[in-house]
């Protein structure tokens, strides 16, 4: 074999490949890992930073990338949870099926005999109003301050929400709210108040039912009448007449923005707390109805500058005593109140107004200086119906019926059935007795001033109120006869029968103290004491209705003649003739011991007015009779409720030897109907006979003006020298 010829050898070269081969062996600066610093300084700085600029971007799309990627899991995963509880609450919630509305508590709206408003009561303070009754700014306002986008969602607001929340984030703190109206609406209906994830849940799952179940209209309207507004008042109408004392039927458009204002915070914002705060927060409510177009910039302008005007305060008139008294009457004419009433009631607004303004004016202007902080008024018709009850001084700062719940010694004002026992067992006004100091066992009882009299008749006797006479008469009668005609003309009260009954010492009210002089002024006749005429439902049906009845007579004709003529010369001449204003009148003043107590009960034919004065703790006032303020104030009174009514006399007569029948009193019908000797008889009338009373509500309207000054400057010395001597 032929030698083969030798392979020649290759070194590896690290050399560019156009190098020369024979160059030694070396690496190029593409080869190296780490290049060297000479090579880097090399480089261009556009072709650095361009490869740079080129990594952000890479890195930045990744980011993005990788931040949706997850956000989606995320999302995905919070969908999963989300549904989760809600399925889980969901649950533990009753069927759908069995979901209904609660009943809204009922409303209880009294008015006067006009129809006027005298209160609402109730939970709510107010009845429920129609969506297309109450004043349209109402709804335009809540709308555009809580829920903008009412109209368009279903119930829940998911661009409303995310809005709350970008805003609160932002804020820091929670500045929105993201609940629309209909869940509002949920929660106030079905939930509790506290803050869980729980009630959140159910809050959505109700709110969602409510819009398949309820149209935008229905869900305002229950929305509305059932919110909390501050102050103990729930829905729009008992809010418009808290604030304002007006009909949410009547509500302006500045009005309408305050209440509408005080649904974010309703105590907070309340003008009766920080009126500053509730007009800034109308401001705003205002500025949100105009950016969503409810209102133009002219309503805007007009609404900004004649802000609303609250109500000076809140239940302070008096007609609020005549609704307690109707609410403590209604169970037992009705039963439980299970929905919705109107109450029609006897109460005069008219009157009531005089006798508040009457009692609340001579307390303001007297009642420092003569020692006495309160007062108290009721009038009554000769048919029982309570016309005007003022409670006390006002009613704002208690709500302590004097009326019908305050027992106090009616001092002489008791002596009408003293003489009334008397004439009874046979004694005449014409009787004679003699005034003087007289002793029974340990008591003595004295005249005002220990002044005596001598002889005198009973008629005399009782207009100048001599206690010694009074107590001569109790003897002479037994003061069980006594007890027995107080009770049988109306007093209800535990009466103690002893001697110093002569005196008024036991206790009474002035409700009852004032319907036991009824018989006086009708002709003999007890009737029933009554506010509640009527009581039906919004919508018509009548669930009570009073009946005319028949009046039990307790008082013959003659003794009510006799009794008449005695008491008209209280008035004439007596204790109380700062009481006469041009008409037939009668009545008798009272005092109980150390001035305590001031009275005078009064009466016409058409009514019969109690009057008192006094304190709440017993304290003695400086030196007050019935003569004086209880005069003065049942004078006032009965002067306007009377104006422009035509005069009528006094039932019965008594010309100091028989019975004479009056024109205007009633006196045949009573003779006729009387058909008892000595026994109390019901009255019948006869064929084209009338009723002892007819009398509804005094009219025509009585001139305003009562407790004003009428022109007769007297100073608090006359009146006391005027009463001087005088019990």
């Amino acid at each position: 074999m032929g030698r083969r010829k030798p392979r020649r050898r290759v070194e590896p070269t690290f050399e560019r490949a156009q190098k020369p081969r024979g160059r030694s062996l070396s690496a190029s600066e593409d080869d190296r890992v780490v290049p060297s610093r000479r090579k880097s300084r090399k480089k261009s700085a556009s072709g650095s930073k361009s490869r740079r600029r080129g990594g952000r971007r890479r890195g930045l799309i990744g980011l993005l990338g990788r931040g949706v990627y997850w956000s989606f899991v995320l999302a995905i995963w919070a969908g999963i949870g989300v549904a989760g509880l809600v399925a889980y609450y969901g649950a533990q919630m009753p069927s759908a099926t069995t979901w209904a509305i609660p009943d809204r508590p009922p409303n209880v709206k009294i008015v006067a005999v006009d129809g006027e408003l005298l209160a609402n009561r109730g939970m709510t303070g107010g009845e429920a109003v129609g969506l297309h009754e109450m004043s349209p700014f109402i709804p335009a306002a809540v709308i555009a301050i809580e829920d903008r986008r009412f109209r368009d969602h279903f119930g829940v607001d998911p661009f409303g929400l995310a809005r709350a929340m970008l805003a609160n984030l932002l804020e820091g703190s929670v500045v929105q709210g993201g609940s629309t109206l209909t869940q509002q609406l949920a929660k106030n209906l079905f939930l509790e108040p506290e803050r869980t994830v729980e009630r959140k849940v159910q809050e959505v799952l109700l709110a969602l039912w409510l819009e398949q179940t309820y149209d935008k209209d229905q869900i305002l309207e229950m929305y509305l009448n059932r919110v909390y507004f501050g102050s103990g008042a729930y829905g729009v109408e008992a809010a418009s007449r808290r604030y304002f004392n007006k009909s949410a039927r009547d509500v302006t458009l500045a009005e309408a923005a305050l209440l509408a204002g005080l649904l974010k915070a309703p105590s907070r914002l309340s003008p009766a707390r920080d009126p500053k705060a509730a007009e800034a927060r109308t401001r705003l409510v205002l500025q949100a109805m105009r950016q969503a177009g409810t209102i133009d910039d002219s309503e805007w302008t007009q609404a900004v500058n004649a802000p609303a005007r609250r109500a000076p305060a809140f239940w302070t008139g008096s007609e609020h005593y005549a609704a307690d008294r109707v609410m403590e009457d209604l169970p037992s004419l009705i039963g439980e109140v299970r929905s919705d009433v109107i109450v029609e009631t006897t109460i005069d607004l008219t009157l009531q107004t005089f006798a508040e303004i009457s009692i609340r004016n001579l307390i303001d202007e007297k009642g420092g200086e003569l020692a006495v902080s309160q007062g108290a008024l009721v009038s009554i018709d000769a048919t029982g119906a309570i016309r005007a009850m003022v409670g006390g001084r006002d009613y704002a700062s208690s709500q302590f019926d004097r009326v019908s719940e305050a027992r106090r010694q009616p001092g002489s004002a008791f002596k009408p059935f003293v003489f009334l026992a008397a004439m009874e067992h046979g004694l005449t006004p014409d009787t004679i007795r003699t005034d003087k100091p007289i002793r029974i066992g340990k008591w003595t009882p004295g005249n005002y001033k220990d002044k005596f009299h001598g002889p005198v008749t009973l008629t005399e006797a009782l207009a100048k109120s001599m206690n010694s006479v009074s107590a001569q008469l109790v003897l002479e009668v037994g003061p069980k006869a006594v007890v027995e005609a107080a009770h049988r003309l109306g007093i209800v009260s535990k009466l103690q029968a002893n001697a110093s009954i002569a005196l008024g010492t036991s206790e009474v009210t002035p409700m009852e103290l004032t319907a036991a002089y009824i018989p006086f002024a009708n002709g003999g006749y007890r009737p029933d004491l009554h506010l509640v005429t009527r009581v039906t439902t919004p919508g018509g049906k009548v669930l009570y209705e009073r009946g005319r009845g028949n009046l039990k007579r307790v008082l013959r004709p003659e003794t009510v003649g006799m009794m008449n003529a005695m008491m008209r010369r209280t008035v004439e001449s007596g204790t109380a003739r700062k009481a006469a204003f041009g008409w037939p009148a009668a009545g008798k003043t009272g005092t109980s011991q150390n001035s305590r107590d001031a009275w005078f009960i009064g009466y016409t034919a058409n009514l019969v007015t109690g009057v008192w004065f006094g304190n709440d703790d017993g304290s003695p006032t400086k030196s007050i009779t019935g003569g004086t303020l209880p005069v003065q104030a049942w004078q006032e009174f009965m002067e306007a409720a009377h104006g422009g009514v035509p005069v009528a006399d006094l039932p019965g007569g008594w010309n100091g030897r028989a019975l004479t029948v009056s024109a205007g009193g009633g006196g045949t019908s009573g003779e006729s109907a009387y058909r008892a000797t000595g026994e109390a008889a019901v009255f019948q009338p006869q064929p084209g006979e009338a009723t002892p009373s007819t009398t509804s509500s005094i009219a025509p309207r009585p001139r305003a003006g009562v407790g004003e000054p009428n022109g007769r400057d007297r100073s608090i010395l006359d009146i006391i020298k005027d009463g001087a001597g005088l019990f």
